[in-house]
C-alpha cells in the first residue's frame, strides 16, 4: 500500500511539471536506451519535488532514453535484494535506478544504485546526494548525470543552467532569465523597458556578459555577477558597442565595437579595461567568438560580399576565411572539443537554420528544420546546442544533437524568448 501511495503521488507530481515544463520531442534515436527508474523509498510525507519524476524528464530530455513510465512498472524494488531482472526484462528495460530519501535535521538524503538489467548485474554501488528542500531538483538533476555518464561515458548536462531573454510587447519589457534547462525554476535576473542582447557566462559559471539599450539611445555592454546581481557597465563608446564573448581564461573579452568609425573586433582586458584592436577593414566584422585554446578568434565579417566566417590569429594578425557552404554564415561558436563551428547558416532559397562545420574537412551539416533559426549555444559536454527560432508565431528555444539525431521544442512561454546561453559545469 505505501508503494501504490508513492506511485500515485509520482504520477500526479508528474503529470504537474509536465504541464509547466514539458519538452517536447520531436526527433529522437531509432533505438532509445529503456531506462526503468522506480519512486524512491519514502516515508516522511508528501515531498515537495518528486526526484525519480525529474529524473526521468532528464532522461527523455537527452531524447537517447525511454524513461519507462512507473504505472507499468510490476515491482518497486528498494533495495538489490528485491531486485528480479524478469520483471525488467518484459518491459524491455535495459538499465534500472532504484533508491531511497530520507530526512534528517533539515536535509534530504537521496541513496541510488544502478544495475544493468541484461547483464543482471549491479552497474554503480550505492551512492549518496544530500541538500536542503531547495535543493531537490540539484539532487535529482545531479543524480541523473551521474547515471547517465555511467551508461553513456558521456558527462551529463542536466545540472547546468541556461540564460534567456524574454521580450514583452504590451508593456514593453525585456528579461534576463535565469533556469534549470529543462525550462524550471525560471529566475529573472534583470528587467528593463530596454532591449537586452547577446548574454554569455563567464567560463566559471560566476558572470554574465550582456548587452543593453538602457544607458540611452547605443548599446552598451556589461557584466553582472550572477550571485548578487550587481553590475559593471564595460564600454560605453559612441556607435556599436556589441556580441561579447569570454575568453577561455575569463581575463578578457572579445567584443564588436564602431568607436573608430568602423564595426570592429577588440578585445579587452577585464580587469584593466585596456583595449586591443584586432581587426582594422572596411567590411563590418563583428560576432566574435574564441578558438578553445583562447589564441585565436571567429568573427563574422562581409568583406567577401555576404556574411561569412573568419578566423583571425592574436599572435600573428594571419586572417583567414573558414565558411563557403551557404551565401550566408554566421554567429560561430566553437563545440567544446573544438572540433566543429556551429553557425547559422543560409543557402540559397532556403531559410536560415543551425548548422555545423567540421574544420577539419570543411564538410557542414545542417542540424534544425524549424524556422528563423538564431542564436545557436553549445552545451558544455558538446553533445547538444540550445537555440531560438520561431514557434505558433512566439519566440521559442528548441534544441538539437550535434549529430542531428535528436531534436526538441520547449513550448511557448508568455513573451518571446531568444538568445539562449548554456552554462558551463559548475
Amino acid at each position: 500500500m505505501r508503494y501504490l501511495i508513492a506511485l500515485l503521488f509520482s504520477c500526479l507530481t508528474f503529470l504537474a511539471h509536465a504541464q509547466m515544463n514539458e519538452i517536447i520531442i520531436t526527433k529522437g534515436v531509432d533505438k532509445p536506451i529503456k531506462i526503468a527508474i522506480v519512486p524512491f523509498a519514502w516515508s516522511g510525507g508528501r515531498i515537495p519535488e518528486d526526484i525519480p519524476s525529474i529524473m526521468r524528464g532528464d532522461f527523455r530530455f537527452s531524447g537517447q532514453f525511454e524513461a519507462i513510465a512507473p504505472e507499468r512498472m510490476l515491482s518497486f524494488p528498494r533495495t538489490e535484494s528485491e531486485v528480479h531482472y524478469r520483471d525488467w526484462k518484459i518491459l524491455g528495460a535495459e538499465y534500472l535506478v532504484i533508491g531511497s530519501l530520507t530526512f534528517q535535521n533539515g536535509r534530504y538524503y537521496a541513496s541510488y544504485e544502478v544495475f544493468d538489467v541484461v547483464r543482471e548485474k549491479r552497474l554503480m554501488s550505492l551512492a549518496s546526494v544530500n541538500g536542503g528542500e531547495a535543493n531537490l531538483r540539484d539532487i535529482a538533476h545531479k543524480i541523473s548525470d551521474e547515471v547517465y555518464e555511467k551508461i553513456t561515458n558521456i558527462r551529463g548536462i542536466f545540472s547546468t543552467k541556461l540564460i534567456y531573454v524574454e521580450a514583452f510587447k504590451r508593456p514593453q519589457q525585456y528579461r534576463l532569465i535565469l533556469s534549470d534547462i529543462d525550462g524550471a525554476r525560471q529566475r529573472p535576473l534583470l528587467s528593463s523597458r530596454f532591449p537586452i542582447l547577446s548574454p554569455v557566462w563567464s567560463p566559471n559559471g560566476q558572470r554574465v556578459a550582456y548587452v543593453s539599450f538602457e544607458s540611452g539611445n547605443k548599446p552598451s555592454i556589461y557584466v553582472m555577477d550572477i550571485a548578487t546581481q550587481r553590475r559593471q557597465q564595460m564600454t560605453s563608446f559612441k556607435g556599436l558597442n556589441g556580441a561579447p564573448a569570454w575568453s577561455p581564461d575569463g581575463q578578457k573579452l572579445a567584443m564588436a565595437l564602431s568607436k573608430d568609425g568602423n564595426p570592429e573586433i577588440y578585445v579587452m582586458n577585464v580587469l584593466t579595461r585596456e583595449l586591443r584592436r584586432v581587426t582594422n577593414h572596411f567590411a563590418i566584422d563583428h560576432e566574435p567568438s574564441w578558438s578553445i585554446d583562447g589564441g585565436s578568434l571567429f568573427f563574422t565579417s562581409d568583406r567577401g560580399g555576404k556574411p561569412q566566417i573568419y578566423q583571425v590569429s592574436l599572435a600573428t594578425g594571419q586572417q583567414e576565411r573558414v565558411t563557403f557552404d551557404g551565401d550566408y554564415n554566421a554567429r560561430g561558436r566553437v563545440s567544446p572539443d573544438g572540433k566543429s563551428l556551429v553557425m547559422l547558416n543560409k543557402r540559397p532559397g532556403s531559410n536560415y537554420h543551425i548548422a555545423a562545420q567540421d574544420l577539419k574537412t570543411g564538410n557542414l551539416r545542417v542540424l534544425s528544420e524549424t524556422t528563423l533559426d538564431e542564436s545557436p549555444s553549445i552545451a558544455p559536454n558538446g553533445a547538444m546546442l540550445m537555440y531560438a527560432t520561431r514557434s505558433g508565431g512566439k519566440g521559442v528555444l528548441a534544441a538539437v544533437s550535434l549529430d542531428a539525431r535528436v531534436k526538441m521544442l520547449q513550448p511557448p512561454r508568455q513573451g518571446d524568448v531568444r538568445e539562449p546561453a548554456w552554462s558551463p559545469f559548475f
